[in-house]
């Protein structure tokens, strides 16, 4: 499997694992100046960069946050995480939202999120007029309780 990267830009950064173990590479905001974000803000942020993952069938590339963008800026996906379907090849752009009561600065190169890839499942889907009983059934958000 191969993650085939296409500069749109000059100044984009070619993402790359930080360690051997890392599971997501680094994406970089491919900017010509610092970018404000405000309060409370969503902008998004381009990164310069296309990109097509061969040599696999049924995967997605998904753009998570860095937990230090995310712990130490308040900076995180607007969107929690954002899907590159496998047909895409338009730039990489991340919506970067500002959680922190302060204006956020981004700088031209600065790592602002990180692209993983993941198996996804295609299952065929059927309209159906009845699903098989569960014991949880249709409780939802806390129905199982919060304790132990």
């Amino acid at each position: 499997m191969k993650l085939l990267i296409k500069k749109l830009r000059d100044n984009a950064v070619v993402p790359k694992r930080a360690t051997e173990g890392s599971a997501g590479c680094d994406l970089s905001a491919c900017l010509d100046a610092p970018l404000v974000i405000k309060p409370g803000k969503t902008v998004k942020v381009p990164t310069g960069i296309a990109c097509e993952l061969t040599g696999a069938e049924n995967f997605v590339l998904l753009i998570y946050a860095r937990s230090s963008t995310a712990t130490k800026k308040g900076l995180a996906p607007a969107n929690c995480v954002g899907v590159v379907d496998s047909d895409y090849r338009g730039e990489l752009l991340v919506a970067l939202h500002n959680h922190s009561g302060e204006e956020r600065v981004i700088e031209p190169g600065e790592r602002i999120a990180q692209l993983v890839a993941a198996p996804v499942f295609l299952p065929e889907i059927v309209e159906a007029q009845e699903l098989t009983d569960t014991e949880r059934g249709s409780g939802g958000f806390g129905s199982t309780g919060t304790k132990v």
